[in-house]
């Protein structure tokens, strides 16, 4: 059985919507022991369900370096300490990003030979039965190519394992399909990747076509990655905002929503952000998934999901076969 540890605060909503996300999961799956950490009066409904650890300070989003490592008694701490002394296998967190990732480098440690963790999630693509994986969407502020070559071959392990596929298509992000495009670290990660001879390295792309169903994964720095994050959620955002005001604009309109309904709603769905669930700290010795500040019981649901997919399909131990 899987063991998962949960870290309960540090999301936008509180710990209920953690709460409710686990129940549910466990209505329907009896493959977790789940440890969840946080405020013990506000975990009651886990009674008998989950084993609990108290919790009684929250990891801040502005906290420095220092403050995550002072704030011993947080539940992000705590959390991530069970997968560092091997009480569980994985976690799902939706506190600080910065937090998860320097307590999840500093105490579950860096896989042999990588020197940088990035975040990294599937996305839907126009293909319906196609995802295709991201990183590094937001885990640094500035890589230099030798890293960004890395999240390259990191990300191609991850999705051969993921979907079992052999000829997997990698793409570094550009502002070109050319060959000499891209920022000097971009290049940098280009020239060494085309050095390596790599048959899935298949070269730039452009963001408007990450989304197309060409690549299967896409490499980026963590600061263009979660600037193309950010634009992804928010155009699916103005999308749903503006089909809804065009429906509603006259009777007329309105009828015809009727008629289309059926294929906007499944359109809706399969844009779903919340489908992603989260992303993992690709590079991490154990599956550290950081779930959306803002998930709700569905998303977080996902995230538990996607945490509880990579450590069955044993990513985790094929990256560290690959660079031990």
């Amino acid at each position: 059985m899987i063991k998962l540890a949960v870290d309960a605060m540090g999301g936008d909503l509180g710990s209920s919507i953690v709460v409710q996300a686990v129940l549910n999961y466990l209505k329907t799956n009896n493959d977790v022991e789940f440890h969840v950490v946080g405020k013990l009066e506000e975990l009651k409904l886990l009674e008998g369900k989950a084993i609990l650890y108290d919790a009684k300070d929250v990891m801040g989003m502005e906290d420095g370096a220092l403050t995550i490592l002072r704030k011993k008694e947080t539940s992000m701490n705590k959390a991530v300490e069970l997968v560092a002394n091997g009480t569980c296998d994985g976690i799902v967190s939706c506190g600080s990003t910065g937090a998860f990732l320097t307590l999840s480098t500093l105490k579950v440690k860096l896989i042999p030979n990588v020197k940088r963790a990035a975040l990294g999630t599937l996305f839907p693509t126009i293909d319906p039965d196609k995802f295709v994986f991201m990183l590094d969407l937001g885990a640094n502020n500035e890589n230099n190519g030798e890293q960004i070559a890395k999240f390259a071959e990191m990300g191609q392990i991850v999705y051969q394992s993921l979907f079992d596929k052999k000829d997997v298509a990698v793409y570094l992000l550009s502002n070109g399909s050319e060959d000499k495009k891209g920022c000097p670290e971009g290049k940098e990660a280009f020239q060494i990747l085309k050095e390596k001879n790599y048959d899935w390295f298949k070269g730039n792309m452009e963001a408007k076509e990450v989304l197309m169903g060409k690549a299967d994964v896409i490499a980026t720095g963590g600061y263009a990655g979660n600037v193309l994050l950010k634009s992804i959620e928010g155009t699916a955002s103005l999308m749903s905002k503006l089909m809804k005001k065009a429906f509603k604009k006259n009777p007329l309109t309105m009828l015809g929503y009727l008629f289309a309904s059926s294929g906007i709603n499944a359109m809706k769905k399969h844009i779903d952000p919340t489908k992603g669930g989260g992303a993992m700290l690709i590079g991490i010795n154990k599956v550290c998934v950081k779930a959306h500040g803002n998930s709700d019981a569905r998303a977080f649901q996902t995230g538990i999901e996607f945490a509880v997919s990579m450590i069955q399909k044993g990513i985790c131990q094929t990256l560290k076969e690959k660079y031990e």
